[in-house]
Parts: C-alpha cells; structure tokens; sequence
C-alpha cells in the first residue's frame, strides 16, 4: 500500500502530510486502515469532518481522477465490496479504531470514519442543539408584549421578523437568528439589549459579551451600539446596569497556548455572564463551537446571529447554514401560540411534532430594508440562493443592472476589457483626487466602485489584479505621483490594512486612502473613512501592514457595500467557488453588478455549496428519533 500512496502523492492525488499520518496510523500489514486513514486525512484537508466508508470503492478512490491506480488500492485493500465489509476490516484494528465508547485515533460511527476530535466535536455540538430549553424569564408574557410593542411599534398587520427575532431571544437559553444584507441584524442587537435591559432586575447588572470575528468588526460594532442605544427610549437607571463589551472571536476562544493561565483568562469571559452575543455567527466552525459549549455556563444566554447563506469559516463546519436548515420544519404548536401572545403576530403552522426543540429557537429575517422586491440584484441573490442556475443566468443576461461578461480560456482581449472597466470605476474619485477635492468626497466617491476576487493568487488573483489595475491607471494618466516618480506612494493609493492596531483605532481589513494633507503638501497621511461617517487620519510612517486594495478578496469584502460591485472569477473551476462565495460577492452590490466569468464556472460556482460537510444535521435527527 505505501507504494500506491507515494504514486498518489507524484499524481497529486494526496499530500505528504496524508501519507505521514497513515504511516502513523496504521502499520504495514494493515492496508485496509492505511487505505482509509490516508484518505480520510485527504478529506478533512478538504474540509470535510469524516470520509463516508462509501468513498472507499474504486469508483470513488482518489475522486476517481485515476481508475487504475483506484482498483489497484481497493485490491491491496481486500476487496471489501461494501461500506458493511469496510467497516468489519477497520473495527479489525481494535488499537486504532472504535465505535467512539473509547478513545482511539479514529472513531467509526454510522459508516463514517471520523478523526476522534472531530467526532467529539460533532458529538458535543449537537448534544446541546438538541436539547435547547426555554429560558426561564421572571416577567409576564403580557409584560414583554407592552415592552415590545414600545420598541417595536407597527400598524401594519404584515409580520415583524425582528420584533420575533427579540421575543424568541429572551424566551430560549439558545437562539438562532439569520437574515441577508439589509434585513437588520445589526441594529436587532440594540433593540434586543435594550429590551434585556428592560427586563432587567432592577438589582442587579446585565453582564453581555458581543463577539466578532475581527477586530475591525467588533470595533464597529460597539461604535453602532453606543450611538444606537443613545437613541433608544432607555432609561437612565436601566442604561447604567447594562454592562456590554465587545471583543473578538480571538478573545472569546483564546489562542491555541500552552500558557494555562492565558486559557484561564480567556475562560472567565464566559464566568458570571448574563448573555452572550455572537454576530457574523456562520464564521463559527465545528471545533469554536465545541469549545464554546464546553465554557459555557448553563445560566448564560446564548444568540447567534448572522447569514447563513453567506461565506462560513474556512475551517471545518458550517454551523449556522447546517442548524438554520431546522427553521423548515416551523414552530412548534406552543410556540406559535407564546410568540402570538408576546408579538400579537398569528405565524404560520408548521409540521413540528415537538421533536425538534432547536426549530423553536430559530428565527429567519425575511424582510429586506435595503433592496426593493423587484431589484435585479434582490432577485439573483434570491436564485443564487437557493441555486436557481437557469433563471440566474437568463437574468444575467437581461438585466442592466446584473451582467455577466464572458472571460473565456486563454481570451486576452476580455481580460483587457475587464481592466478598463476597472480603470473606468475609480477615474472619477482619482480626477478628485487630482483636485484636490475634500477628502470625504474623495473617499465617497471612492467607495461606489470595487473590484472583488475569489482567489488570491493568479491572473485573476488580487496581487496580480492590482497590478494590472495599477498600470493602467498610470497609462491613462489617471495617478498623481510625486515629481513624476512612480513610487507606491502616491496620492489616492487605496490600501487594506492587514495587521490590527487598536491603539491607533486601525483594524484588520480597514480600507483608506493615500492622501496629501491640506497644510503641509509634502506629508502623506491615509485617510479610513469609519461607519460613523467620521474620517480617522494616520500618518504614513506608523501604517501597520498593508497593501494595494483596487481588488480586494470577496472574504476581506463582507459587511462593505458598493454600488457598482464587480467580481472576476477565474477561468478554471476551483473548489473555492462556491455558491456561497457567489451569493455574498452578489450582495455586496447596491445598484449595479458585473461578473466576469464563463457561464461554465459561474454555473458549477453557483451548484457547488459547502454545506453538508459534517454529520451534525443527521446526528440531531438520529436523537430527535431516538427520543420520540
């Protein structure tokens, strides 16, 4: 077998690091378990939180990219003919594999062949999905409804999803609340701590931790939730009890350290907490998840909040697309009628026996506030959403908003054609520039137009795009260099802040621009134009790490909005292009989209979805069943 893998490894079908780990595992005369953990290793370096005992027959092996080599492994292997015959040889290698009662490297549970961690992880986590509670709140149901009907107040019959969204948060020990660009998750974070406030015993602190995965997005964050719940009819009394602090998913989960008193600091985060916001929630993979529930205080409310179609955490686990996917089954009977009583709001029946608690603790947003229904834009992330390709694709084609401009194989006029386009985006905030116009109107301007990218690296890459972008503008006579020297420095350079600096303000992934300042015309400062609609200034020489940003990636691009957004994807299919990435490039446009890409890609793109890469959905099930 070790043969056959070092042939795997020549034809790229596997890694060293998969081949060093089925040495580890299994020993020479056992070719069965080197086979499988060789493949699994393969699998979870995918992404994928275990190998299905199905993808071990010849007409799965190594993605079938090399049937030969495939049927020669299986051979070596045994010729198990079934995932049953598969499981009987690794349960043979008792030292090595169980059925998860004890602790072994591998674990083999349900015909899957998981990493042991990965199976306690996937283990733990639906454990406590399963089994959410209702929170116990010491205030009458007729209470909470005047309250939130002051904080929600409506004459419309239509339903208010963020007034339910609220109502399901106070009442569950665990709540899930997901909606896209515009249906206001953020500002459902000021208006459920005021209403947790509200509630609040006038004896005692309300002790909140909101969490973010950046800490750009948590500096954000608590600037929008000081200005909004000044806003808020609060009083005075309850405003000083309500005790927040915004940090970073680095900080909540602490840092891989062999420093246990760091971990112990890290863990009193989560001692004596009232509650426990997580926003952008789909950045929370298997394995933070897992650690946070271990933490966790059983008397701490739990509120997830995010998009569950957009981009989730580029490690293993989609949490909140794969638990939202429980919201089809409805409320349950009690439910329905609790929310009816707190919000006046009669939601529609479900087909939820009781069985699935969870369901009862999620809440989709469905109305959009910043798009019309009948937005071009609206509409193809609807379809992308739910991966409509046809009408996706036709729509591309009509519409003058969305477009779709073919880049095929090896078409050098298309790429060049897409340069200018770029070139003809930023021309008008560079002509300001040239003009010396007022900083916040270069940096408004500058903001209407980005160019998103799906790879780092390549032609179609962000290095390589800003480069190109670069040279163009400097052809078109569009940069103002200093002395005509062409150095990357000149005035409207916009970079992406790569290291964060709190004390200066400066965070991970902060755009701004290279700017002359007004009073000494020799000095370069940058200058970030901040969600409050402040502008931050920073001299040149105490810039953290950074580079060019006429393209940025679509990861660095979440929760940034242009008008007319364009996105270049790469003329060859990667598995990083997935439907998600497509939905959330898409939703960073407010009036006009352009996509360069073949219908080939954009197709495959759109059918290719990173859900579904763990067993937690049919784990919960399996004990929902199990309990009924």
């Amino acid at each position: 077998m070790k043969d056959i893998l070092i042939t795997a490894k020549q034809l790229r079908l596997c890694r060293s690091l998969d081949i060093h780990f089925a040495y580890m595992i299994a020993k020479p005369f056992e070719p069965a378990l080197m086979l499988a953990s060789a493949c699994l290793s393969v699998y979870v370096g995918n992404g994928y939180a275990y190998l299905p005992l199905e993808c071990l027959t010849p007409i799965y092996l190594f993605d079938n990219q090399c049937p030969i080599l495939a049927e020669k492994a299986w051979n070596k292997a045994g010729s198990p003919s079934s995932p049953k015959q598969w499981q009987k040889l690794l349960l043979a290698a008792s030292s090595t594999v169980s059925d998860g009662t004890r602790p072994t490297p591998l674990v083999l549970d349900n015909q899957r062949l998981y990493l042991q961690r990965m199976w306690h992880d996937e283990y733990i986590v639906a454990q406590f999905f399963h089994q959410i509670k209702p929170y116990p709140v010491n205030t009458s149901k007729n209470k909470i409804a005047v309250i939130l009907d002051e904080y929600f107040p409506s004459n419309s019959s239509d339903i208010n999803w963020q007034k339910i969204a609220v109502a399901i948060s106070i009442t569950r020990s665990v709540s899930l609340i997901s909606g896209g660009p515009g249906t206001g998750k953020t500002f459902i974070i000021a208006k459920l701590l005021a209403v947790l406030a509200a509630l609040n015993d006038d004896k005692i602190q309300l002790r909140v931790i909101l969490a973010a995965p950046t800490s750009r997005a948590a500096a954000r964050l608590n600037e929008f939730l000081d200005i909004e719940l000044q806003q808020l009819k609060l009083p005075e009394k309850k405003k000083q009890q309500l005790l927040y602090e915004t940090i970073t998913f680095r900080h909540l989960f602490g840092k891989q350290s062999n420093n246990n008193q760091y971990m112990q600091f890290r863990h009193g985060y989560l001692t004596n907490l009232d509650v426990l916001i997580i926003n952008q929630a789909s950045m929370i993979d298997l394995s933070m998840m897992a650690r946070l529930i271990m933490k966790l205080s059983c008397q701490t409310r739990l509120i997830l909040i995010g998009d569950c179609c957009q981009l989730s955490s580029i490690n293993i686990g989609s949490m909140l697309g794969d638990i939202c996917q429980f919201s089809k089954t409805g409320y349950s009977t009690e439910k329905r009628e609790e929310l009816q009583l707190m919000t006046g709001f009669t939601l529609p029946a479900g087909r939820n026996d009781g069985n699935y608690s969870i369901a009862d603790s999620i809440c989709l947003l469905r109305k959009n506030y910043r798009f019309k229904q009948c937005s071009d834009i609206y509409r193809l992330a609807n379809m992308i959403k739910i991966g409509n390709i046809t009408d996706s694709l036709a729509l591309l084609k009509s519409s003058e908003v969305v477009k779709i401009k073919n880049i095929l194989d090896n078409e050098i006029l298309e790429y060049q054609t897409m340069i200018q386009d770029c070139v003809n985006g930023y021309r008008d905030y560079l002509l300001k520039v040239r003009h010396n116009a007022a900083p916040i109107n270069i940096l408004n301007t500058f903001n209407r137009f980005r160019l998103l990218c799906a790879l780092y690296d390549g032609p179609f890459g962000v290095t390589e795009l800003n480069c190109c972008i670069e040279q163009a503008l400097r052809e078109a006579n569009l940069l103002t260099t200093a002395n005509g020297v062409h150095s990357n420095y000149y005035a409207g350079r916009p970079i992406i802040i790569l290291d964060s600096m709190p004390s200066l303000g400066i965070y991970n992934g902060d755009i701004g621009l290279f700017l002359l300042s007004e009073e000494i015309k020799k000095t370069q400062y940058v200058y970030f134009l901040l969600p409050s609609g402040n502008i931050k200034i920073l001299q040149r020489n105490y810039l953290p790490k950074h580079e060019t940003a006429f393209a940025i990636t679509v990861h660095n691009s979440q929760n940034l909005e242009f008008d007319h957004t364009m996105l270049a994807l790469p003329n060859q299919f990667l598995p990083i292009l997935t439907r998600e990435l497509i939905y959330t490039a898409v939703i960073r446009a407010r009036t006009c989209l352009s996509i360069y890409s073949s219908d080939k890609i954009l197709q495959h793109a759109i059918i290719t979805t990173t859900q579904q890469r763990n067993g937690l959905i049919d784990r919960m099930m399996a004990s929902a069943v199990f309990q009924s």
